[in-house]
C-alpha cells in the first residue's frame, strides 16, 4: 500500500436494514423531479431529460444525529427526497435492465443553502457552494429492493408536514434515470442517486426537528442546531 502524507478520510458508510452497512461513494441528485416543485421554484419542468448536480460522500450526515446550522447562508431550506442505492456496475444500460443494478432505497434530505444557490444562478455560475457542504446529505438506513411506487413521501417540520406527494408523481422514473445516469457516468456500487424532491420546500432554523418518512421505511431525521 502507499504510504500517504496523513490518513485518508474515512468513508462514510449508511447503515442497510439487516444487513452490513453500505459505503457511499458518490453522490447524484436529480434537479426539478416533481412539477409541483419546479413550478414553486418559478420554472418548468425539461422533459427532454433529467439534469443533474452532486453532493460529496463527505456531505453525508447519519440520520438521527444534529445538524449544525451551515456557515455563510440566512436560508437553509429542506427538501425531502427518495434516495436510491446502486449496487452493481452499470454503464450504458438500458431502462429495461436498470433496476436490476438497484441495491435498495431510504429516506434522504438534500439540505440547500438557498440564499447562495440563488446568488450562483443569478450570476449563472455553478451551485456548488449552495448544494455540496457539510452535512448536506442526510441520509437514513437503507431498505434492501422493495416495491415503491405506490409510496408516499412527506417530510415534517415540528410536526407540521410541509412535503408531501406520492413517489409516482416523479418527472423522469427511477429506471429512466438511471438509464440516463449511466450514459454520462459508469455507475458503481456505493453510488446514491437523491432523486428530487416534492413541493413546499422551505426555511429551517436553529432548533427545528425533521422528520421525513416514505412509506415504512427508516425515518430521516435531524435536529438544526
Amino acid at each position: 500500500m502507499t504510504d500517504t502524507v496523513f490518513p485518508p478520510r474515512p468513508t462514510p458508510v449508511i447503515p442497510v436494514e439487516g444487513t452490513a452497512g453500505f459505503p457511499v461513494g458518490r453522490i447524484f441528485c436529480v434537479g426539478r423531479n416533481y412539477a409541483d416543485h419546479a413550478a414553486e421554484m418559478g420554472h418548468e419542468v425539461d422533459r427532454e431529460a433529467p439534469f443533474y448536480f452532486t453532493k460529496s460522500a463527505h456531505a453525508v450526515l447519519l440520520s438521527g444525529q444534529d445538524m449544525p446550522y451551515p456557515p455563510r447562508t440566512a436560508d437553509l431550506h429542506h427538501e425531502m427526497e427518495l434516495v436510491v442505492a446502486i449496487g452493481a456496475t452499470a454503464k450504458d444500460i438500458s431502462e429495461a435492465d436498470a433496476m436490476n443494478v438497484v441495491f435498495g432505497y431510504g429516506c434522504g434530505l438534500d439540505m440547500t443553502r438557498r440564499d447562495l444557490q440563488a446568488a450562483a444562478k443569478e450570476k449563472r455560475r455553478p451551485w456548488d457552494t449552495g448544494k455540496d457542504f457539510d452535512n448536506a446529505a442526510i441520509i437514513a438506513p437503507l431498505r434492501p429492493t422493495a416495491d415503491i411506487d405506490h409510496l408516499t413521501i412527506k417530510l415534517d417540520v415540528n410536526g407540521k408536514t410541509r412535503q408531501q406527494a406520492k413517489l409516482s408523481d416523479m418527472v423522469w422514473s427511477i429506471p429512466e434515470i438511471i438509464a440516463d445516469l449511466s450514459t454520462l457516468y459508469t455507475l458503481q456500487p456505493g453510488d446514491l442517486i437523491m432523486t428530487g424532491t416534492p413541493a413546499g420546500v422551505g426555511a429551517v432554523v436553529k432548533g427545528d426537528v425533521l422528520h421525513g418518512t416514505i412509506g415504512d421505511f427508516a425515518a430521516v431525521e435531524t435536529t438544526i442546531i
